[in-house]
């Protein structure tokens, strides 16, 4: 037993050094040396390496990741619910109704929590009249005006500037290495289209998100595409894998998230034939960022915890796993 250890611990070293000999430096340099860390270039070392047991062809090397809480923070609400509510104030002076009409009403009050105390019946209901009624492009263009002056209320820095280092540092190793990367996430896919190309390198094509309607027609004589206050397909929990083989065509064989909402994928993941590799982001660090899990109102961690635990997938640690938590 004492020799296989050791054996194990020269072969998992002698991955990380040659890995580093590689790329000419740490393909990962805010996280810190450990057994998620290891995990992950170990993982990707097989499977990119031709001649290993495990090698995948590139074709087949696919990444998915969810967006919030998982590639950029989701506390104290997800950042497209600011987007929502800056809309209804934009849009209240065309609603007079609203001053009185819940949830709405609150959200022109202040009060978020109790804009938000309906559950996700009251956040449809307000995504349906913000997001719709306009073509894509109209559509396009208001997320990336809101983007470029939206704040995080706790940090003040700008929402893009809210991404995870470690995570960029992921998504390029994993690049580099012949993946290609996904976002999967619960948030709206064209609310998200605009802009993970230029934060994260993932192109709008890579993007699987939440959707509602869209018609073809003719607005001014001129071919448009305009956004229905209906929803056409949800992009969390059990509707991850669904996305994922519509959008995809192809199980992932990596995947990575924070929360319940992503166990689904991960287990599809996980069930695929030959090798995979499922991550999940565990929010430990109250000072540079927030601590939660099992009772978060928001990106909760608790079932995924426990079978993450059982079946052996890496849990970072995100107080203990990363030395750099946002861009400097």
């Amino acid at each position: 037993m004492k020799r296989t250890l050791r054996f194990f611990s020269v072969v998992t070293f002698m991955v990380i050094f040659s890995t580093s000999i590689t790329y000419g430096a740490d393909p990962l340099p805010s996280w810190n040396d450990g057994k998620a860390k290891e995990a992950i270039i170990d993982f990707v070392t097989r499977v990119s390496t031709a001649g290993s047991d495990d090698f995948v062809p590139v074709a087949e090397r696919i990444a998915t990741f969810d967006n919030d809480g998982t590639l950029w923070a989701e506390q104290p609400m997800y950042f497209q619910a600011f987007f929502v509510f800056d809309r209804i104030k934009a849009l209240a002076p065309q609603h007079p109704e609203w001053q009185t009409k819940e949830p709405f009403a609150s959200v022109l009050q202040g009060d978020m929590k109790k804009a938000l105390a309906g559950g996700e019946h009251d956040l449809l209901e307000m995504v349906m009249a913000t997001h719709a009624g306009m073509t894509t492009e109209e559509f396009e263009q208001l997320v990336k005006d809101w983007l470029t002056t939206a704040r995080h209320p706790v940090s003040k820095q700008p929402l893009t500037g809210m991404v995870y280092q470690p995570m960029l540092e992921l998504l390029s190793y994993l690049r580099e290495e012949g993946f290609k990367t996904f976002i999967v996430s619960g948030g709206g896919i064209e609310f998200m289209r605009p802009w993970t190309e230029k934060v994260y390198g993932i192109p709008p094509e890579q993007v699987i998100g939440s959707s509602i309607k869209t018609k073809f027609e003719f607005l001014d004589d001129k071919p448009a595409l305009v956004r229905l206050p209906e929803i056409n397909f949800i992009d969390d929990k059990a509707g991850k894998p669904v996305g994922i083989h519509q959008h995809i065509g192809r199980r992932p064989i990596a995947a990575f998230g924070n929360s319940d909402g992503d166990l689904q994928m991960l287990q599809w993941t996980a069930a695929g034939k030959g090798p995979n590799f499922c991550l999940y982001v565990h929010h430990t660090d109250a000072e540079r960022e927030w601590a939660y899990d099992r009772k978060s109102h928001i990106g909760r961690l608790d079932k995924g915890l426990d079978e993450a635990r059982a079946r052996g997938w890496t849990v970072v640690n995100m107080k203990n796993d990363w030395n750099v938590v946002f861009p400097k």
